[in-house]
């Protein structure tokens, strides 16, 4: 199946027109790739969905919980932190996952790998003197 590049696909429309197409519009963003990531809200205890730019370390998904270089973390990384089974959409795949922080031994590699998808992320860094956080999207 040809994927067709959503470059001016954002939030909610990118979300719908991923699902409704199983990633055949969405998938490819920017010239990277992307996954929807779904959350339950820490306090609504509702499905939040995140469109995320996504790598891949063997069988394991990353994420990397940037917020564009926010001094606070995005949403969904909390909502991970407080319940860490989640799921995830990849084109028309949907996975259950367990999401955990990258360890301090293993960030650096993952890091690059994720660097390679999104070289921005390294310019998010730079704006915060939080560490950004890599996440592993491991399959449940």
């Amino acid at each position: 199946m040809a994927r067709r590049d959503a470059s001016n696909l954002f939030g909610a429309e990118h979300i719908r027109q991923y699902r409704e197409t199983g990633g055949e519009y969405g998938h490819d963003w920017k010239g990277t790739q992307t996954l929807l990531l779904t959350t339950t809200g820490r306090s609504s205890g509702e499905p939040r969905t995140t469109p995320l730019i996504y790598g891949r370390n063997g069988d394991d998904f990353l994420v990397v919980a940037s917020k564009g270089g926010a001094d606070e973390p995005p949403s969904w990384y909390v909502n991970l932190q407080r319940q860490p089974d989640a799921e995830i959409q990849v084109l028309d795949e949907t996975i259950p996952v367990h999401a955990r922080t990258a360890t301090d031994a293993e960030k650096p590699e993952l890091w690059k790998t994720m660097v390679a998808e999104w070289p921005s992320y390294d310019d998010y860094q730079r704006k915060t003197d939080r560490p950004i956080p890599v996440v592993v999207l491991e399959r449940r």
